[in-house]
């Protein structure tokens, strides 16, 4: 008989359970896929600039490095919700959640104030092809983020009602390997982008 309180509650093994979560492994890997697609498209158009003001001078590294710390912080406060979860404690695993949440809104609320600065500037998306490459990349990036957030709303008003099943167990498991994705990629874009833009 499963245990309800242990931690592999539900059986990872179980048939249902471990199809859905290889199911979501080669979304994941599709993603990949279209993310590796932007980081080339970025790297072959980084220097192309026309004259417009260069990467060293566009970004406030400071305010990224913030902006990273946040999305690093939800990715512990995620991964203590599923372990949460998976022990059945649902004050827990409301809380982690809703800080995830409030962690992850704040990180776009920050990338879209910087979108809004660079657009004042006359720094748009369509004043060089570096900057078209950029929109593209951090864009895809901030609607997939946008989409998480919405999946947890989604996904803890039928804890909030019902309490934690196997089935919401399996879906929270699936949102914490995309959240997952999503801090690996944006580990890539600290690195690529803003690193290696401000030498």
């Amino acid at each position: 008989m499963t245990n309800p309180g242990h931690e592999a509650y539900p059986d990872p093994h179980h048939d249902t359970y471990s199809k859905t979560v290889f199911g979501f492994w080669i979304y994941i890997l599709t993603d990949f896929i279209l993310f590796g697609v932007l980081f080339a498209t970025f790297a072959v158009l980084k220097n192309s600039t026309f004259g417009a003001t260069p990467p060293s001078q566009l970004f406030n590294l400071p305010r990224v490095l913030i902006q990273t710390l946040i999305l690093l912080t939800s990715s512990f406060t995620i991964a203590l919700g599923g372990a949460f979860a998976h022990r059945k404690n649902k004050s827990a695993t409301l809380i982690t959640f809703l800080i995830t949440f409030v962690l992850g809104l704040v990180f776009v609320i920050m990338q879209h104030s910087e979108y809004a600065h660079l657009i004042a500037s006359g720094n748009s998306w369509q004043r060089s092809a570096f900057l078209s490459a950029y929109f593209t990349l951090l864009g895809t990036h901030t609607l997939h983020m946008l989409f998480a957030l919405l999946w947890v709303i989604v996904l803890m008003i039928p804890v909030i009602g019902k309490g934690l099943s196997p089935v919401s167990i399996k879906r929270i498991t699936c949102l914490r390997m995309f959240w997952q994705f999503l801090n690996i990629v944006w580990i890539f874009i600290f690195t690529i982008v803003y690193l290696l833009g401000v030498k």
